[in-house]
């Protein structure tokens, strides 16, 4: 798959992980690591549009940013690099039961664009499993990758099969609960695509927002 984006500054290493055996790469390769990447995602404060996050290094360095599209008819979001290159979007689709999410290369929305979509697996959950399809899997019998939460949505797991690929927990600080703002640690395992990793964690929060009326 051909890599998005320009040269990015690489995240420093988190702690030791066993990597898959095989490199997860469904954004780009450039976001794959070696070794165990560590990020945090926080939701900006002061922005008109909604869901405004920096994505940064265990070092503070800037590694992405996601923003919110002002005076969209349907949810939507960009990941973009550090540069403010347009990686990938993330576009709720209307009227589906179970809040499918589709992601699209740069800022396009054209099926012939389309990377991956995440849904959730059921209607009714007491704790949010969502289905992650590659785009190439369009009998969806079986998603390629899942996200588990757990209780109170204070962290998931990510898994492709039974393999863990990562980790999200939520983090807490003044500025959160002075703002009521989302604040993730996510940690990659060595080998997957990270840009991947951040987008599944923002769909993920989306999701959660829609379930709990904040949205």
């Amino acid at each position: 798959m051909a890599a998005l984006g320009g040269i990015l500054p690489m995240p420093a290493p988190a702690n030791a992980y066993t990597p898959p055996t095989d490199p997860i790469v469904v954004i780009g390769e450039q976001f794959l690591a070696p070794y165990p990447v560590e990020l945090k995602i926080q939701q900006k404060v002061f922005t008109l549009a909604e869901n405004n996050f920096d994505v940064t290094d265990v070092n503070g360095s800037l590694i992405f940013k996601v923003k919110g599209k002002l005076f969209s008819i349907r949810d939507r979001r960009v990941l973009l690099d550090a540069a403010g290159n347009p990686l990938v979007s993330l576009q709720q689709k209307i009227l589906t039961v179970h809040r499918r999410w589709q992601v699209f290369r740069g800022e396009s929305n054209s099926s012939i664009d389309l990377l991956f979509s995440v849904k959730k697996s059921s209607f009714l959950q007491l704790k949010t499993t969502l289905d992650v399809f590659l785009a190439s899997n369009t009998s969806e019998s079986v998603p390629d990758f899942r996200i588990k939460g757990g209780w109170h949505e204070s962290g998931c797991t990510i898994y492709a099969g039974e393999t863990v690929i990562a980790q999200m927990h939520r983090k807490h600080s003044l500025q959160t609960v002075v703002f009521d703002r989302d604040n993730f640690g996510v940690t990659a395992c060595p080998n997957v695509d990270f840009a991947f990793i951040v987008t599944l964690v923002v769909i993920l929060d989306e999701i959660n927002a829609d379930r709990s009326g904040e949205d």
